[in-house]
This record gives structure tokens, sequence and C-alpha cells, in this order.
């Protein structure tokens, strides 16, 4: 989300009012205007967090401000687990609190493909690999659907 648009906003208020002035307050008012980007800035991430805590606590969805230069983005997932990560005894097996380190040999294009689902997943190619796995070893695996996971980015 680019913040600039409501930054620029509020310093051409503020040097319109400042217009009415004498030329002291005018040069007054850019240097103000010049100041106050870095605390806008600042003051509209935590109004986006709030907005987002307050999403996140009266819906299904969790609403995330993630920082991207410094520019923060939205993204808005469900709270309810998609069907591969339902309890059932290949993650019991996996929560017996040991690792085991795994060389896995992939043709560049399926190692690209993975890395590209799992940067859509939000996930690691690690994490991935490893919920992909257990849910192929499922008991029932075949009988539901992919992950449902609901993703997006807001603008205003």
């Amino acid at each position: 989300m680019d913040l600039s648009p409501y930054v620029e906003s509020l310093r051409a208020d503020l040097e319109a009012a400042a217009a009415a002035g004498t030329e002291d307050t005018q040069a007054t008012a850019r240097l103000l205007s010049g100041a106050l980007d870095a605390s806008l800035r600042l003051c509209l991430v935590d109004a986006l967090s709030a907005m987002a805590a307050e999403v996140t606590a009266s819906s299904d969805v969790e609403v995330e401000i993630r920082m991207h230069g410094r520019e923060p983005q939205l993204v808005v997932s469900s709270l309810s687990p998609p069907v591969d990560e339902s309890p059932g005894p290949v993650d019991d097996a996996l929560d017996d609190g040991g690792t085991a380190r795994l060389t896995v040999r992939l043709p560049e294009s399926l190692k690209e493909r993975a890395e590209d689902q799992a940067g859509h997943d939000g996930l690691s190619v690690n994490a991935w690999i490893v919920r992909a796995v257990a849910a192929a070893l499922r008991p029932d695996h075949g009988r539901h659907p992919g992950p449902r996971r609901t993703t997006g980015f807001a603008r205003s």
C-alpha cells in the first residue's frame, strides 16, 4: 500500500493553511511538512495495525501488516485450519520433537515450482515440503481438496 498520496495530501493541506500567513509562516510550514513524512508514515502504519487487529478479533480471517521497504502490505488469511493441517496420525508422528536432515535432488524446474508455490502459500520451501509429505502420507490422502486458504491484499 503506497502511503505517499496520504503524506502528500497532508503536506499540501499544511502548506495551503500556511499560505494565508507571512513568508516566514509559509517557510516554516514547508519545513514542517518535510519533517512530518516519517512520523506520518509511522502513524498510518499504527492505524493500519490497529485496524488489522480489530478485523482479526471480530472475524474468521487474520489480517497482518507486513512492511515491504517503507510501505505496508496487508495480508489476509483464513483462521480456520486448511484441510491438510487438521490433526491426524501423520501429524501426531510429526510432533515427536525430533527432526532429521534429508538431502533431496530435484529437477531445477520442479524446485522452482516448489519455491513459487511455497512463496504463494506464505511458507518456506522446507515447511511447504514437510506439509506436502505429511499430506501425502495421510490415510485419507486424495479424498479432500487442497488447503483452503484465503489470501489477499487490501487497497483503499
